[in-house]
């Protein structure tokens, strides 16, 4: 399983948010540029960065991102108010290594699918969803998508990936539902990611045992320092010692 520590950036700080809203940021005085360095220094294989400004149509990180991606050392997958062809395909250009998409892929599926065509294993699939539904516009619109059906929308498509968020969970900051996730994760063609629901190393353990699930991001518990990188890569690259079978 593969293990996604994830920077979220505002404004070219890394932060949090609390309950999901933009307005209301626990800040991190951390270099992210460092941050995303020493997530490769750990092992990780690959990084998330999620732009939280861009999704409000604002451009204030474009500069600490170009620099993540051309130092951090390993692939960065970016995420964030990604809405048109010329966005994926600059940022693509840019060296970002995969692009996540979740409101276009709401609002124009016929133009993700044609991208994933044209970029084989960099167009991720975002799906966030809160209360059963499908969530849009930065988890700050309700879709009228069911989460099953959004996803089988796309099971031709080359995906790179899907990552699905439990936002409930994130938002309450509870106990991670796995039955949202893998229940979702079954019906997947392309690797499922699974996301909001990582809070220390318990669970990372109980996901490595999850059907379908091929990896997890991991955020938050990083910054309020409840789990260790290296920790999480460890249990993710553990491989289950062999049970004899009794006949």
């Amino acid at each position: 399983m593969i293990i996604y520590p994830t920077i979220e950036l505002q404004r070219g700080r890394c932060v949090t948010l609390n309950k999901g809203r933009l307005d209301e940021p626990m800040i991190w005085h951390v270099d992210p540029i460092e941050t995303a360095r020493s997530f490769a220094a750990d092992g990780a294989e690959w990084m998330l960065v999620y732009d939280y400004d861009a999704v409000e149509g604002r451009d204030h990180n474009s500069q600490v991102l170009e620099d993540i991606i051309r130092s951090a050392g390993i692939p960065v997958m970016l995420a964030g108010g990604f809405r048109s062809r010329d966005q994926i395909i600059n940022w693509i250009e840019k060296g970002a290594g995969r692009i996540v998409v979740g409101t276009l892929a709401a609002q124009d599926p016929g133009l993700v699918k044609e991208m994933a065509k044209y970029y084989p294993d960099q167009i991720v699939l975002s799906v966030d969803v809160w209360q059963g539904q499908v969530m849009i516009e930065g988890r700050r619109g309700k879709s009228a998508l069911d989460p099953a059906t959004f996803i089988a929308a796309f099971a031709e498509a080359p995906l790179a990936g899907v990552i699905i968020t439990d936002v409930d969970s994130e938002i309450e900051d509870t106990d991670g539902q796995l039955g949202l996730i893998s229940g979702l994760a079954e019906a997947a063609r392309a690797p499922v990611i699974a996301s909001g629901i990582v809070r220390g190393a318990d669970d990372i353990a109980r996901l490595k045992y999850v059907p379908y699930i091929a990896g997890a991001v991991v955020g938050r518990a990083l910054f309020r320092k409840t789990l260790a990188l290296s920790e999480a890569l460890e249990i993710a690259r553990t491989v289950p010692e062999p049970v004899a079978a009794f006949k």
